[in-house]
């Protein structure tokens, strides 16, 4: 059995980064976390500070916030469902983040900490017996117990239920024991190196098992988790409100009476909200409104490079459903690499990132992050933008100029000016970009039906690669909506779950990149900073790599 637990009290921030990543090395090789280098230490008070400098916000000072107050936080978008095994967007995390608490977190270091588990898990020497230990004493919202029964009950929803989007993610999981009420057993059919980061994301949120008996299918309509926070109620395309819970296990450390999420798709009207105090945080900050909220007194911008990746995702087999058998779909741009490779050809990413997004964000050719320890030269390989060499590649394909392709896209104003950008560039290679602007929940729906040539849509990006690759293009994963299918990059992406050795992982995941851009179903276009602003008003709201806003143990200033 392997067990490892770090405390990082009172060391330096450096020195704290260099032994949070040599633990997850050792804690990869038996439950795969995947340690992610920092690339700076970072402004940690919140305050303003320039672009590309890490500003994570801290916990807050108890002694220095009020008890109680309503904060606001203006959204970009619509969550899609609050039910842990069918959410698939970002928005749904940062409710859950209040309200449904994990198996496991991350810190600030993109490091796996416990949190309704009492300590990493262990792992028998042949990797395929996992033992989890839970926090006792603790209640759901609805007052009954959190324990042993409630991880397996929602463990097996994830693994069983036929819209899961956990499924691909938890693996090779063949059995859940619940040996005492406080401890669970996951056996396994094969090691599985991204368990551990499975369980620090939805698929080790837990559920109350008296609720997911009551609801069934609507737990989403209700849901009732263990968190600092309650579900109150949501007006559809409006408003998601939470109240603190008096269950909670540590309800002195909630300063907050509650927590409303407020739909403003609108980045500019996100800003003015939060500048006329309507609201007092506001979401992906666009960065057209960046620049001068890092010079306003009032206001804190928190930023941190994303894990995850922007990206335009091509219907290659997609006709039945995510999750279902690929069938052919008698279009070039599905059926043949090289129009899609051409597509790529025609993109200038660092172009589009200097003009669309005044270079705030990070050019990304792949789903691995530069950041993290399972990079490589092979991983972060780009093609060229050639756009002669995108018109040769039509000619070879057969494809009569400008071809036409249609985009499926979110009708937010920096969505827009991005598929404008594109359209306009993609002209040089021999295209002709149609864009089809809707709404956010829309696109989520759209894309699983199928209903679609093209659509640019992202991934907020976790900590294990395994995380941001094998759901997205594994053969019928339940968030492959481009329907693609190769059998060797399944191979590929197996042998990586299945290693326990870092340098192992991250020579397979290079040669896994390689055949994605050979295949280009799914092409990845840049990697955003996270932007958050924030009224100083408000102390412990934080934002780290993983793009979450944690606001549970905020609270206002005194």
């Amino acid at each position: 059995m392997t067990n490892l637990s770090v405390s990082a009290t009172s060391l330096p921030r450096r020195r704290v980064l260099r032994v949070a990543v040599a633990a997850a090395a050792v804690v990869c090789t038996v439950v795969a976390c995947s340690p992610v280098s920092n690339s700076g230490d970072g402004d940690q008070s919140g305050g303003n500070q320039s672009a590309g400098q890490d500003s994570f916000g801290t916990p807050a000072d108890p002694a220095a916030v009020k008890q109680g107050g309503k904060l606001v936080i203006a959204l970009s978008a619509e969550p899609d469902a609050l039910d842990p095994t069918l959410s698939r967007s970002l928005y749904s995390r940062y409710v859950f983040q209040a309200m449904c608490q994990k198996l496991y977190d991350v810190n600030e270091q993109a490091q796996v900490v416990p949190q309704l588990a009492t300590a990493l898990p262990t792992t028998s020497s042949d990797g395929r017996t996992v033992t989890i230990p839970l926090r006792p004493g603790v209640r759901f919202a609805d007052g009954t117990p959190f324990d042993s029964a409630a991880v397996k009950a929602t463990l097996q929803r994830h693994l069983t239920n036929a819209r899961s989007a956990r499924k691909s993610e938890l693996g090779p999981i063949d059995g859940v024991d619940t040996p005492d009420a406080q401890t669970v057993v996951l056996r396994l059919k094969q090691p599985f190196a991204p368990l551990l980061g499975a369980l620090a994301d939805r698929a080790g949120m837990i559920m109350s098992a008296k609720a997911l008996q009551s609801l069934g299918d609507d737990f989403a309509s209700a849901p009732v988790c263990v968190g600092p926070f309650k579900f109150a109620k949501r007006v559809p395309q409006n408003s998601i409100e939470v109240v603190k819970d008096p269950n909670y296990y540590e309800a002195n450390a909630v300063h907050l009476d509650t927590i409303t999420w407020r739909i403003l798709s609108d980045a500019s009207i996100r800003a003015a909200n939060l500048r006329s105090g309507d609201a007092q945080v506001a979401d992906s900050v666009s960065t057209q409104d960046v620049a001068s909220l890092r010079q306003d007194a009032s206001v804190a911008v928190l930023q941190s490079q994303s894990l995850g990746y922007q990206g335009l995702t091509i219907n290659i087999g997609n006709v039945d459903g995510v999750g279902t058998a690929p069938k052919p779909i008698n279009r070039p741009l599905a059926q043949n690499a090289k129009v899609r490779q051409a597509f790529e050809h025609s993109i200038d990413r660092k172009a589009l990132v200097d003009a669309v997004f005044n270079g705030e964000h990070a050019v990304a050719c792949s789903p691995i992050s530069p950041a993290s320890s399972f990079s490589s030269p092979e991983a972060q390989t780009c093609p060229a933008h050639d756009p002669a060499k995108a018109k040769q590649l039509l000619a070879e394909a057969g494809v009569q100029t400008p071809y036409t392709v249609t985009m499926l896209a979110s009708n937010t104003p920096d969505t827009l000016r991005l598929a404008q950008a594109l359209q306009s560039m993609l002209k040089d290679g021999g295209f002709d970009l149609k864009i089809n602007p809707v709404e956010y929940s829309s696109l989520l729906d759209e894309q699983d039906r199928g209903n679609f040539e093209l659509l640019q849509l992202g991934w907020s990006g976790r900590i294990d690669p395994d995380a941001n690759i094998t759901n997205f293009v594994g053969t019928r994963a339940s968030q492959n909506v481009s329907g693609y299918s190769n059998p060797q990059l399944d191979t590929l992406l197996t042998q990586a779950r299945q290693a326990g050795d870092i340098e192992e992982r991250k020579k397979l995941y290079g040669q896994a990149v390689t055949l994605l851009q050979q295949d280009d179903a799914l092409i990845y276009l840049y990697r955003q900073r996270n932007l958050t602003a924030v009224s100083k008003q408000i102390q412990g709201l934080q934002v780290f790599p993983d793009g979450v806003i944690r606001a549970a143990f905020a609270g206002f200033a005194k």
